[in-house]
C-alpha cells in the first residue's frame, strides 16, 4: 500500500468518524429546537391566559372600589335622612349600618382583588421572562445548527479530496510516463529511420535514373539522320 492510500486510509478514517459524531449533535440540536418551540407555544399560551386573569382581577378590583364608594355614600345619605327627619331614625341607622357591612365586603374584595392582580403581573413578568430566554436559546441552536452542517460539509469535502489523492499510485503514475516516453522516443526514432530511407530510396533512383537515360543518345541519333538526308558528312577531310 502507497503512501497516498496510507494517507487516504487516515483521512477517510478521521472523516467518517466525524461525521459520525456530528449526525447525533445534528439531531439533537434539530430536536432540541422543536422542544424549545414547543415550549414557546405553551408559554405564549400561558401569558395570554395570566394576561386575562391579570385584567379581569384589576377590573374586578375597580368594580368593587365603586361599590365600596357607593356603600360608603349611601350610609352617609341615609343617615342625614334620618336626622333631618325624612326617614325614621332607627331605620336609618339600621340601613346605614347594612351599607357600612357591604362597603366593608367590598374592601375585602378589593383587597383579594388586588393581591390577585399583583400575583398575575408577576407571574407575567416570569412568563415574558421566559420567553425571551426560549426565543435566547432557539436563536443560539439554530446557530450551532448551522455550524455542525458547516463542518459536515467540509467533513465530506476533505473525505471526497482525500479519495481522490488515494486514488493517485505515484509508482503507477511515474511507471506509466516512462512508458509514454520510451513510446514517443522510439516513434521518434522511427519517423526519422523513415525519413532517412525515403531521402536514400531517392538518390538512389535519381542516380539510376541519370546513368540509364536514353535522351541524350536518342537525340545524338536523330541528328546523324538528319545530316545524312540533308548531304552534310562529318568526316574531316
Amino acid at each position: 500500500m502507497n503512501i497516498f492510500k496510507r494517507l487516504f486510509k487516515i483521512g477517510e478514517a478521521e472523516a467518517n468518524s466525524a461525521i459520525d459524531r456530528m449526525e447525533d449533535p445534528i439531531k439533537l440540536t434539530e430536536q432540541g429546537i422543536r422542544d424549545l418551540r414547543a415550549d414557546l407555544d405553551k408559554n405564549l399560551e400561558a401569558l395570554a391566559q395570566v394576561k386575562a386573569l391579570a385584567i379581569r382581577s384589576k377590573n374586578e378590583q375597580e368594580e368593587y372600589l365603586n361599590k365600596k364608594d357607593d356603600y360608603h355614600n349611601k350610609a352617609i345619605l341615609i343617615l342625614k335622612k334620618g336626622q333631618q327627619g325624612e326617614m325614621d331614625k332607627n331605620e336609618s341607622d339600621r340601613l346605614a349600618r347594612e351599607a357600612l357591612v357591604k362597603k366593608e365586603e367590598a374592601q375585602k374584595h378589593v383587597e383579594r382583588a388586588a393581591e390577585e392582580t399583583q400575583k398575575f403581573s408577576d407571574n407575567v413578568s416570569q412568563l415574558e421572562r421566559n420567553i425571551q430566554t426560549i426565543k435566547a436559546n432557539i436563536s443560539n441552536w439554530e446557530n450551532e445548527l448551522k455550524t455542525l452542517k458547516a463542518r459536515v460539509k467540509v467533513s465530506n469535502a476533505t473525505k471526497s479530496l482525500n479519495k481522490q489523492m488515494a486514488e493517485i499510485d505515484s509508482g503507477s503514475t511515474v511507471a506509466m510516463l516512462e512508458r509514454m516516453k520510451e513510446k514517443v522516443a522510439q516513434e521518434e526514432a522511427l519517423a526519422e529511420a523513415y525519413g532517412d530511407i525515403a531521402n536514400a530510396s531517392k538518390s538512389i533512383d535519381d542516380e539510376l535514373e541519370k546513368a540509364a537515360s536514353s535522351t541524350e543518345a536518342k537525340a545524338e541519333d536523330d541528328l546523324s539522320k538528319l545530316k545524312e538526308q540533308l548531304g552534310f558528312s562529318d568526316d574531316k577531310k
